[in-house]
């Protein structure tokens, strides 16, 4: 349990830098040359595995329903930007909320990090999730 505890830990981290670096990509695309959107697509279809694996470890490794339902909510949110490019020629407003979605991928992903990282502690990432609410609750 400990060993997949630690990986979910270390794809949590690899995730976030994943889209670190898609985000920089997109950046080349637009800075350097359009042909770079090439580059910024194949990572981003590579990158879709590691929520699906997140998933996984999460559900074996039992890190609670927060972190099963992180994980299925950024594969969702992957699904999400496949069909916001879709969308580019025929609803432009709606495709743009592509790079807002993958902010919003990033801030998940990091909450997601963040947790796992906390919880290599105590091994036990629902009790450090409600530790620490309980904690901002009381105001400490």
């Amino acid at each position: 349990m400990r060993l997949i505890r630690r990986a979910h830990l270390v794809v949590a981290w690899a995730f976030v830098a994943g889209v670190i670096l898609q985000v920089f990509l997109a950046g080349l695309g637009v800075f350097d040359s359009p042909a770079r959107f090439a580059d910024h697509v194949t990572w981003g279809y590579t990158l879709e595995i590691l929520p699906v694996l997140l998933l996984v470890l999460a559900a074996i490794g039992r890190l609670g329903r927060r972190q099963v339902i992180f994980a299925a909510a950024l594969f969702g949110m992957f699904i999400l930007q496949s069909i916001l490019v879709v969308l580019r020629a025929d609803l432009p407003m709606v495709a743009a909320l592509h790079p807002v979605n993958g902010f919003a991928i990033l801030f998940l992903g990091t909450v997601v990090a963040r947790e796992a990282w906390a919880a290599r502690e105590s091994g036990d990432a629902a009790t450090v999730t409600m530790s620490q609410s309980a904690s901002r609750a009381a105001g400490r």
